[in-house]
């Protein structure tokens, strides 16, 4: 017998028993069949019924179940466990290796090596016996330490059945709790599954609640605990490494299941939205400090911030909803913006661009998508009915992120941590990312409203981060090479094309959250305001034909609440002004109402009530910065 050259440590003998043959028997699909003939890359089989079946090579072998009758199974020797062998025991292994061919073979190399094989081991005058006897002999020679024609024979079988990874000297493995008391470690074991999904503690309360368990088991001081030294180890053995004492209980950062990474091929096929404050204190409209939230939408494919939008208090369902709006239309380059940031100068094809969508002359060099599935969190304003009806209207298809599972937003989470460090951190009243890196008087330090630094943002993202080198964005053409997100935007064009959608204004109010209001004869009242119209005049104390109880569909954004639009019977939203409109020139919030209409009663001349003005500090006697001082039997909501 001699070896294979293709599979070291295999004999020919049998190798030759795995090959399918003529007369072979063979298992297949659960039976057992003969080969019949072989021609090319087809084998027939007959049945042990008499059936037959040509069956080609490759499906053959490709059945789970495929075995030839009587053979040892194939298989490749795991050659990499031998990196892992000491490398004493990983040359003492190859030495026997060629120990063993050279009986074999008479050639230390094995079969196809060049020379002569020495005497006593040429296979042509000296038996199998003669041979073994003869490198027993010449290893004790050597120094080797027990070596008979016994281990010879012994080390031969080893290698025809394992291969080089026979040669590796076994030692019976070691426990993971040495000689340590087996009702100890059951004591251990015990105290593990009490723990295991409540709150963490220490090693000390660990061993403690052993003892416990011990005492009440046994008798008590029956098993004596081990050292705390001891015990810590046995702890951290028998743990399992999510559940050791001295990790945190709940992580969002360590999924259970397999981390799989989001992949998105076109502009548009996926985008994340998601929500956090921003690391910066800014000017509310009050004049007092304020950390606002932001809201991003995320292309995947491109990593753009295709819409962002920052507000003062909690943002709002009409805010995620018009964050729709944003990115599927182009963006205006904003007054004071150089020409090096505007669509024609961007890495994209202009010219081809502007030929389908006139919006582009004077958009941003930012992509525009229209998003074909959105992955939001569980958050109240993205599940809210105006943020999916507006989703329905664009046909859009939202999908909701497993709970506990960060990994599922993972790209636009990350990019909240980017805009902080690369945006964030510059800007005045900068809070830093916990309490430890804050400053003492960040509050002080605020010197941008919202809307001033809404205008900041959006100039950041186009001059800065849509034209910075993304490592997550590579070119399978160039993957040593980071792109920018523009960039990777024109490389996408060119595969998936650029579809317009077209928004109007009328599309912006109908994305803004419905109300119900009766038209009375003053107009439309709501927190106080009254809106009124001359196009109201037919329809005041009317019902609506079409409403739930007669109201009217009412449209508001509680971001400006200078004016209202109300659907009439004719199917259009009309705008309806508040009627002390031009007397207030910015766009005022309905926190900001609400805020200033918290007055007592008593000290509100009627006046000022019926005139519909918002009351300030000084038209209440009795109120003191937020809190009424007295008069508490009518302090409440104006």
């Amino acid at each position: 017998m001699v070896s294979t050259p293709g599979r070291p440590g295999r004999t020919v003998a049998a190798a030759s028993g795995r090959q399918v043959k003529l007369g072979a028997y063979v298992t297949f699909q659960g039976c057992t069949w003969q080969v019949a003939a072989v021609a090319g890359a087809s084998v027939t089989l007959v049945g042990e019924t008499g059936q037959t079946a040509s069956v080609l090579a490759s499906f053959l072998f490709a059945d789970p179940a495929f075995t030839v009758v009587g053979s040892p199974a194939t298989g490749v020797q795991p050659w990499g466990l031998l990196e892992s062998v000491p490398e004493r025991e990983r040359e003492r292994a190859l030495a026997w290796q060629r120990h063993i061919r050279e009986i074999e073979t008479g050639l230390p190399d094995g079969p196809g090596s060049t020379g002569v094989p020495r005497p006593e081991y040429d296979p042509q005058r000296q038996s199998m016996a003669e041979r073994e006897q003869a490198k027993a002999d010449e290893l004790t020679r050597l120094g080797w330490p027990r070596v008979s024609r016994a281990t010879v024979r012994r080390m031969r079988a080893r290698y025809h059945d394992q291969g080089l990874w026979g040669l590796i000297p076994r030692r019976k493995p070691s426990s993971a709790t040495g000689q340590a008391d087996e009702r100890v470690v059951a004591a251990i074991m015990e105290a593990l599954r009490r723990q295991r999904g409540r709150s963490k503690g220490t090693l000390k309360g660990l061993r403690e609640l052993t003892g416990q368990i011990l005492a009440d088991t046994h008798e008590p001081d029956a098993v004596a605990l081990p050292p705390p030294s001891t015990f810590n180890r046995l702890a951290r053995v028998l743990a399992d490494p999510l559940e050791h004492p001295g990790r945190p209980a709940r992580t969002a950062t360590a999924p259970v299941r397999p981390f799989t990474p989001t992949v998105a091929l076109r502009p548009g096929e996926l985008v994340q939205i998601d929500t956090t404050r921003l690391d910066v204190m800014a000017v509310g409209e009050d004049g007092k400090p304020v950390r606002p939230e932001l809201t991003i939408a995320l292309e995947v494919a491109t990593r753009s911030v295709v819409a962002a939008v920052l507000r003062e208090e909690g943002t709002k369902a009409v805010d995620a909803a018009l964050l729709l709006a944003e990115m599927a239309v182009p963006h205006p380059v904003r007054p004071g913006w150089p020409d090096h940031l505007r669509l024609a100068h961007a890495a994209v094809p202009y010219d081809r661009l502007l030929a389908l969508d006139a919006r582009l002359q004077s958009a941003a060099a930012r992509p525009v998508v229209v998003p074909e599935t959105i992955v939001i969190d569980r958050g109240a304003i993205f599940v809210s009915t105006a943020f999916l009806a507006a989703c329905e209207s664009l046909g859009v298809s939202v999908q909701p992120a497993p709970p506990r599972s960060p990994a599922a937003k993972g790209s636009v989470e990350r990019t909240f941590g980017s805009i902080n460090t690369l945006f964030a951190q510059h800007v005045a009243g900068y809070t830093g990312p916990h309490v430890l890196a804050r400053g003492e008087a960040v509050q002080d330090e605020a010197r941008f409203t919202v809307a001033q630094l809404q205008e900041l943002l959006e100039e950041w993202i186009t001059a800065c981060w849509q034209h910075r080198p993304h490592d997550g964005l590579r070119h399978p053409l160039l993957p040593k090479k980071a792109l920018a997100p523009n960039e990777m935007w024109g490389a996408l064009l060119g595969a998936c094309g650029y579809v317009p959608l077209p928004l109007t204004g009328a599309d912006y109010v109908e994305l803004l959250p419905v109300r119900w209001h009766p038209v009375t004869g003053r107009g439309i009242r709501i927190n106080h305001r009254t809106y009124d119209h001359a196009v109201l005049n037919e329809h005041r104390g009317r019902p609506c034909p079409t409403g739930a109880g007669g109201k009217w569909e009412v449209h508001l954004n509680p971001h400006d609440v200078r004016q209202i639009y109300i659907r009439l019977p004719d199917g259009q939203l009309h705008e309806i002004p508040w009627i002390h409109r031009d007397h207030v020139h910015a766009p005022m919030s309905e926190t900001t109402w609400l805020a200033q209409s918290r007055v007592c009663r008593c000290c509100w001349p009627g006046s000022l009530r019926s005139s519909g003005l918002p009351p300030t500090t000084t038209s209440c006697t009795c109120w003191t910065g937020r809190t009424p001082a007295a008069c508490s039997c009518c302090c409440s909501p104006a």
